[in-house]
């Protein structure tokens, strides 16, 4: 069954920042994919329901931004 979690993700200033947020998370273990909006300054998560909030947000600010739940 694929869940999705949405993330408020703050920092994030160009293309760049957007393309590392979204290898983030996609290397986040159960993730299938992650629609990254530099203008939303979110990001859509759809993964198998392993994927914890926690190990999602570590993933984004290890790339040094800030994220938290929507």
């Amino acid at each position: 069954m694929n869940t999705t979690t949405e993330l408020k993700i703050e920092g994030m200033t160009c293309g760049h920042c957007v393309r590392g947020v979204t290898q983030a998370l996609q290397g986040v273990s159960g993730v299938q994919h992650a629609e990254v909006s530099l203008q939303e300054g979110n990001a859509i998560v759809t993964h198998d329901g392993s994927a914890t909030l926690d190990a999602l947000r570590a993933a984004v600010e290890e790339e040094g931004y800030r994220a938290t739940g929507a």
